[in-house]
């Protein structure tokens, strides 16, 4: 848990939900069924398992945030709770609107890098 006055929750939620979203939009397009309601084409092997490797690693990035800001105790709830809402976000933004992605996916990592650029220390 942090001390009051070092960091804004809000913030370190915004990051991890940013990457989490990232995480989960980048495994998402690596279906080729989603891939393709993006783009006109499915995804290539090499795209594919690049795809999947980012998206894994944007999520365990998000869990391990989580964990450095507030630790083993609060860490994993917050993570939970980002990881639920940046799910629900990209559930909506598949089903409705799936070219969207291709405007939000750096909206998300430009708000992330800024809401991480916030976070001291």
């Amino acid at each position: 848990m942090t001390m009051p006055g070092t960091t804004s929750p809000g913030l370190t939620l915004l990051v991890c939900a940013g990457l989490g979203f990232l995480g989960l939009a980048a495994l998402c397009l690596s279906l080729a069924r989603h891939h393709q309601a993006v783009w006109s084409h499915p995804p290539d092997h090499r795209r594919r398992l690049g795809l999947r490797g980012a998206g894994w690693a944007l999520v365990a990035l998000s869990l391990a945030v989580a964990i450095h800001r507030d630790g083993w105790a609060f860490g994993p709830v917050d993570w939970l709770g980002a990881l639920t809402g940046a799910g629900l976000l990209l559930i909506v933004v598949q089903s409705y609107r799936p070219r969207a992605l291709l405007w939000l996916a750096p909206l998300a990592a430009l708000l992330t890098v800024v809401a991480a650029l916030g976070v001291p220390g």
